[in-house]
């Protein structure tokens, strides 16, 4: 069977691909994003389930919802969504299409782990660093974690990087029990 993300990767193609074109990513990135929002409110997504509702009923419900905060162009997207029965799919579809919008503007956020809190300049030593080092546009997203007793542990996709003191006294043991 099918996973969500497989049905949902070529709607969010299709809108990446139309708003690329028509130069309205970041339109696009916002309706999508309160579109996902109505959709995963749980009253809402029960009345998406409900077998009793036309396809067009559902479709004028979102966009009620959304009323005045997309565009034309977006409602049609909606109604082809609602005519597959796939506007539950709609928050993966706007996860996508960030995806495909950061991959568009080179960018990447990276999750940063520190065991103390870092400064700005820090971060924009951080920011710099690995900007040059993944050749994209960093935006680090910092939490504290303690546990790492000092250092960072960081992950960009599926690159990580633990300069962090737990991980070294990991790596440590691990050599010692060898």
């Amino acid at each position: 069977m099918a996973t969500i993300t497989t049905l949902a990767r070529p709607y969010a193609k299709a809108a990446f691909e139309f708003a690329s074109s028509a130069n309205t990513l970041d339109a696009w990135s916002g309706m999508l994003a309160l579109a996902a929002a109505a959709v995963s409110d749980p009253a809402f997504a029960q009345r998406l389930r409900n077998p009793g509702l036309t396809w067009e009923r559902k479709a004028d419900d979102l966009l009620m919802v959304c009323d005045g905060q997309v565009d034309q162009a977006f409602g049609n997207f909606v109604r082809t969504l609602a005519d597959n029965d796939r506007l539950s799919l709609i928050p993966v579809v706007a996860e996508l299409f960030e995806q495909y919008k950061a991959e568009h503007d080179r960018s990447i956020t990276v999750e940063v782990q520190s065991a103390f809190e870092l400064t700005d300049d820090q971060q924009k030593t951080l920011a710099t660093a690995l900007t040059k080092r993944l050749d994209r546009t960093v935006t680090p997203h910092v939490t504290i974690n303690p546990a790492l007793i000092g250092g960072v542990l960081i992950r960009a996709g599926d690159l990580v990087i633990d300069g962090s003191v737990r991980g070294k006294l990991e790596k440590l043991a691990e050599a010692l029990k060898s």
